[in-house]
């Protein structure tokens, strides 16, 4: 398929080759790191050309694990990402044809980060921003800022009114959570668990501390089709519809007022980085619909080679799975042209057949 939008794709500022070697070291095998350092600190060369080779019309680009939510001091954060969002967006003004760009934002100061927010998609017309899940924050960076607590609506509301997606994308653990629960299971650190145990936990904060009932316009993207949640669907609706919020309101608490099947439908996407299961993708869409859905890669933590083989080379499995060809077009394509408000780009009215 021709056009394809990919938009879980992460870069490495230059001059940051050891903090690569160390995030190399927890994600990579051994014989693959050589590709990975090469393809983190690469915007529009070999990606670009990857690109052309399989099909990918669009690609939207963010900053890399653990992004500017790593940053605890505040003044550093918001310098840092200021630099970042200027840097990124000369890299790919050449390109704008192929290639957009999620900000990084400090989390430390919700009005500064909507200020830096419209600033990046009003000037720099970038389609959104990427956070790394919760913000570092304190002396020894223990502190961890949720944005499912009342003082982030400042954030959200100027998130709603530009109407643009935030993508809510996993860290590694740290500190005493890293200690506690992964010194002991460090094979289980990134995809195997931790990243779908942080985001799963932060977006079922939003969820359930009613986030999306006072800001029913927010749009939020989540990878690797689901962080688990969809799998989990019946027991957690079971569990908030028939427990938890009877409880709330005994207790005069804040809880969500709809089903979680509702914010699946009408605020959160999900994409297929690095979860390329036809299997999957199947069961995803069954519970909430193939507009939900998203194609994207990963890259360069999984490779182009890898999501474009599996959604080209198994296009009929995948439209037989979504519910047509028409539904196959609109995951790898439309879905994130809607979303992000994307006009003409490479490839963009490429004819799918299968």
């Amino acid at each position: 398929m021709l056009g394809k939008i990919a938009l879980e794709e992460a870069y490495e500022r230059t001059g940051l080759e050891e903090k690569s070697i160390r995030e190399a070291k927890l994600y990579i095998a051994p014989a693959d790191r050589e590709r990975y350092m090469r393809q983190i600190s690469d915007i529009n060369g070999e990606r670009v050309t990857l690109s052309n080779a399989h099909g990918i019309g669009y690609t939207v680009v963010s900053l890399t694990v653990p992004g500017i939510q790593g940053i605890a001091d505040p003044a550093e954060a918001e310098r840092i990402a200021t630099e970042t969002n200027n840097w990124v967006a000369d890299q790919i003004k050449e390109k704008r044809d192929r290639m957009g760009a999620f900000a990084c934002l400090s989390m430390h100061d919700p009005v500064q980060a909507g200020q830096e927010l419209r600033r990046c998609v009003k000037e720099l017309g970038f389609h959104g921003a990427l956070l790394c899940n919760f913000q570092h924050a304190g002396p020894d960076g223990e502190t961890y800022l949720f944005y499912d607590q009342p003082e982030y609506d400042p954030f959200w509301k100027v998130l709603c009114e530009l109407d643009v997606p935030l993508y809510i994308h996993p860290a590694a653990p740290t500190g005493v959570i890293y200690e506690k629960l992964y010194a002991q299971r460090p094979y289980l650190l990134g995809p195997p668990l931790s990243f779908a145990n942080d985001v799963s936990l932060h977006i079922l904060g939003l969820i359930s501390n009613g986030v999306f009932d006072r800001f029913p316009k927010a749009k939020v993207i989540i990878g690797h089709q689901g962080e688990h949640i969809p799998y989990d669907f019946w027991r957690i609706n079971h569990w908030f519809e028939d427990v938890k919020k009877p409880i709330s309101k005994e207790e005069n608490g804040v809880m969500c007022k709809k089903t979680i099947y509702d914010y699946f439908k009408n605020n959160i996407w999900l994409t297929t980085s690095g979860h390329f299961s036809t299997a999957t993708l199947k069961y995803v869409v069954s519970e909430i619909g193939a507009d939900r859905l998203l194609f994207s890669v990963d890259y360069p933590y999984e490779t182009i080679e890898d999501a474009c083989g599996w959604w080209d080379n198994d296009a009929k499995a995948i439209a037989e799975a979504v519910g047509g060809v028409e539904n196959y077009r609109r995951i790898g394509r439309d879905n994130a042209k809607r979303l992000l408000k994307l006009s003409k780009f490479h490839d963009s009215e490429a004819p799918v057949s299968l």
